[in-house]
């Protein structure tokens, strides 16, 4: 028979922030893993940063032939908290998700996600941070993908103001 047809995807729930540590164990083991991730961006101390991020935290996959592999050492790796089962045996992934996940990949291993628009033209939004932090104004349009134009009252007068799309909410 061939291995290909056998082999599934099992889900591995880990440590918080610990699914590259328990990747890392698990590939030392000889074991197949697939851990999505996309490019997030991240606000600290005034900087933007864009980083690597899970896609789903503290969950991977593993590509595991249960006849023939022993999955139990699994649970006992660092960083893995346990296996998920469906009564004591691991539940498989429905065939198709890991390789739809896998198409939806960049050039450098990033799932790209598709921002929805947030807000409808004329919605009213509070900004979150930065020089107009906890002013209201009315959503305007994207001008790209990460920043939105939004109409703010600034001494009595609507002022076109472009901010960063984590920079403002819904009112």
């Amino acid at each position: 028979m061939n291995e290909e047809l056998i082999r599934h995807w099992y889900v591995v729930q880990t440590q918080p922030h610990a699914e590259r540590k328990a990747s890392a164990h698990l590939m030392r083991q000889g074991f197949e893993i697939y851990l999505p991730q996309y490019l997030k961006r991240r606000r600290h101390a005034r900087k933007i940063e864009t980083v690597p991020a899970p896609l789903f935290p503290r969950y991977l996959f593993v590509l595991l032939d249960l006849a023939t592999q022993p999955w139990r050492p699994i649970r006992s790796t660092v960083g893995v908290s346990q296996m998920v089962c469906r009564g004591d045996t691991p539940a498989c992934v429905s065939p198709g998700v890991v390789e739809a996940l896998k198409t939806r990949e960049d050039n450098g291993g990033f799932i790209k996600l598709v921002n929805p628009v947030r807000f409808v033209r004329g919605d009213k939004i509070r900004v979150l941070d930065g020089v107009f932090s906890s002013l209201n104004g009315l959503y305007e349009e994207m001008s790209d993908a990460e920043r939105v134009t939004v109409l703010l009252d600034l001494l009595g007068r609507k002022v076109r103001v472009v901010l960063d799309l984590d920079s403002v909410a819904a009112a």
